[in-house]
């Protein structure tokens, strides 16, 4: 089973939130995040080199010193602070007409090394080692890691109560999404959190920071091994992550987007894909439109944009195996049958003549990087399901890059989680 915990967190005053809360420091490029923050923003701590005229490298020691001596002014200032006692907190989001509902707590990094804490994608070391050394001058897990769970009858339960009471930050941030958190102090309530977790989650599934996880796990092994004194009851042994039920989220395509059609003509490429699809044109230009944006309806069946025109690709039977988790991936039957064997791409994660697009940004993102020349070809896909997900993480495998896409992305600076022992 899991392990979790409440934790004191160090958040803005609810008439401050907004000033203070913003956007992931892995969605905003340093000049966006400069535009973007206020006086008070949360990105002058997770993206320093913005105060710095020119932007410094973000992995500069003027940075990370930044960062640290930001963090404590605005402690000082007041515009974070730590509550006085350790609570589970409800965090919820809302996008369009739905709504997602996740706790904030403690996971421990020990479920991390032993596996009951489960990926699904791979992590590159300079990652790690990036977020490792924000963890580790802070002394804090800055942002939260996205979890997601089974779901729980009781849990449940305890979601509904919660939500039906007043939310301690409720607001529309600039991009449309609603954001709406409580505090849960209630001591008999904190105890049956823990107790469902603890006696009935029999894991937790990465959806959304797997480099922050691995570097709160790196940190939390790095602090036990220079303390001849641990005991195991030490703060840094845990790390904040917002963790949803199963049934709360909903993962979205991520689409590829490619240069060239490795030498091919666009008729040559259409009969080299008929070999493992059903080619079907489903919508072209008229009358000096653009061609209606057809979106995939189903597993296995793809949707292209090519020469202003969109079609559909259904693969054809036998070009997959159901029985395995990752080749059933259309991520996986799309890198096989189109990109490596017809457009020579071998690697996603090196090869330059690929892009890849969030579903978040529309089938128009696709038709634009096309008809702007920047790129040739595009692909869209049917999203991945949160039970192909898990079974990925059960089954040990990996899945390819860019699989996944989760939107909305939680909110940073409505919690943080101090690594130095709580004084009650």
């Amino acid at each position: 089973m899991v392990k979790v915990k409440p934790f004191a967190a160090i958040r803005p005053p609810k008439e401050l939130v907004e000033e203070v809360a913003a956007r992931p420091y892995d969605v905003l490029n340093s000049e966006e995040a400069r535009k973007e923050a206020g006086e008070k923003s949360l990105l002058h701590i997770t993206k320093p080199e913005i105060d710095f005229d020119p932007i410094a490298n973000e992995h500069s020691e003027e940075a990370y010193a930044k960062a640290v001596e930001n963090f404590k002014a605005w402690k000082e200032r007041g515009w974070l602070r730590q509550d006085g006692k350790e609570c589970y907190y409800l965090y919820a989001q809302t996008m369009g007409k739905r709504t997602q509902y996740g706790f904030v707590l403690c996971a421990h990094t020990d479920d991390y090394a032993s596996g009951v804490i489960k990926k699904h994608e791979l992590t590159r070391k300079d990652k790690e080692d990036d977020r490792m050394i924000h963890v580790r001058i802070q002394n804090a897990n800055i942002e939260p890691v996205f979890f997601a769970f089974r779901d729980d009858a009781e849990l449940d339960e305890i979601i509904r109560s919660v939500a039906a009471g007043k939310p301690e930050y409720d607001f529309v941030a600039e991009d449309g999404f609603g954001h709406h958190f409580w505090v849960i102090d209630d001591d008999a309530l904190i105890s049956r959190i823990s107790a469902a977790f603890n006696g009935r989650v029999d894991a937790f599934y990465v959806a959304d920071g797997h480099h922050r996880t691995a570097a709160a796990a790196r940190v939390g092994a790095e602090k036990k091994s220079q303390n001849p004194a641990h005991d195991g009851t030490e703060e840094y042994n845990w790390f904040m992550a917002v963790c949803f039920p199963q049934s709360q989220l909903k993962i979205i395509d991520y689409n590829r987007v490619v240069k060239d059609l490795a030498g091919l003509s666009e008729e040559e490429f259409l009969n080299a894909l008929g070999e493992d699809f059903e080619v079907k044109l489903e919508s072209k230009p008229r009358c000096g439109r653009p061609a209606k944006p057809w979106s995939p309806d189903a597993l296995h069946v793809f949707s292209m944009y090519l020469g202003g025109r969109w079609y559909s690709l259904k693969t054809r039977e036998g070009r997959y195996d159901d029985n395995d988790p990752v080749g059933v991936l259309d991520v996986t039957i799309l890198s096989n049958l189109v990109l490596d064997r017809i457009l020579g791409i071998k690697d996603l994660r090196t090869d330059r003549r690929i892009d890849f697009v969030g579903g978040i940004r529309g089938l128009g993102e696709l038709a634009r990087r096309v008809d702007s020349g920047e790129m040739k070809v595009a692909f869209a896909l049917y999203p991945v399901s949160m039970d192909q997900l898990i079974n990925i993480a059960d089954s040990g495998n990996i899945m390819p890059p860019k699989t996944t896409w989760f939107e909305p992305k939680l909110r940073s600076g409505l919690a943080i989680h101090s690594l130095d022992e709580f004084k009650h």
